[in-house]
C-alpha cells in the first residue's frame, strides 16, 4: 500500500467513482473534527432516511497484505442515510460508536454531490485532508524513532 496515498491501491477506474470514494474515506476517518463543520452541515433541510445506528461487520486480513483472508474479528460500525430536500441521498459508514459522526459524514456526502461540490471540497475535504495526513506524518515520525534495524552477519568457512 502506498503510505502518501492510503488505499490508493482500492481506487476506482471511474474518475467520478475514485472522487467520491476519496471523500467518503476522508469523511469516515474525520471523527470529532466534523462537529466544526456541524452548523453549515445543518444549514440545509433534510431528513433522516435511516437514523445512526449501530452495528458490527466481520473484519478481514491478509498476511503480510498478499497472503489468503482470513477473518480476524468483528468491529462496531455506524450507518446513518440523509436525504436532503432536494432529493439528494447522503450515506456514512464510520468506525466505531458515534452517531453525531455518522450522520454528520452522511449530510457531507449529500452536500458534496451537489452544485456546490467544489465548495464543500475546499472548505471541508481538503482541510480535514491535510489534517489527517499531518496526523499521519506525525505519527510515523514518532513511530520511526523506535524502529529498530537487524543485520546478519556471516562468518566465514573456516
Amino acid at each position: 500500500m502506498n503510505r502518501d496515498r492510503p488505499h490508493s491501491d482500492m481506487q476506482h477506474s471511474d474518475p467520478q467513482i475514485a472522487t467520491r470514494q476519496r471523500w467518503m474515506g476522508v469523511l469516515a476517518r474525520a471523527s470529532g473534527q466534523l462537529a466544526a463543520y456541524e452548523s453549515a452541515l445543518k444549514e440545509a433541510e433534510y431528513r433522516l432516511i435511516r437514523a445512526p445506528e449501530i452495528g458490527m461487520t466481520l473484519v478481514r486480513g491478509r498476511m503480510g497484505g498478499t497472503g489468503s483472508p482470513f477473518n480476524l474479528g468483528e468491529m462496531s460500525v455506524t450507518r446513518c442515510v440523509v436525504r436532503l430536500a432536494d432529493g439528494r441521498t447522503g450515506y456514512s459508514y464510520v468506525a466505531g460508536r458515534d452517531k453525531q459522526h455518522a450522520e454528520l459524514a452522511a449530510l457531507a456526502d449529500a452536500h458534496l454531490q451537489g452544485a456546490e461540490q467544489p465548495h464543500w471540497l475546499s472548505r471541508l475535504i481538503e482541510p480535514l485532508a491535510a489534517a489527517q495526513h499531518a496526523q499521519q506524518a506525525a505519527k510515523a515520525a514518532e513511530t520511526a524513532t523506535t524502529q529498530v534495524e537487524f543485520f546478519t552477519l556471516v562468518r566465514g568457512e573456516d
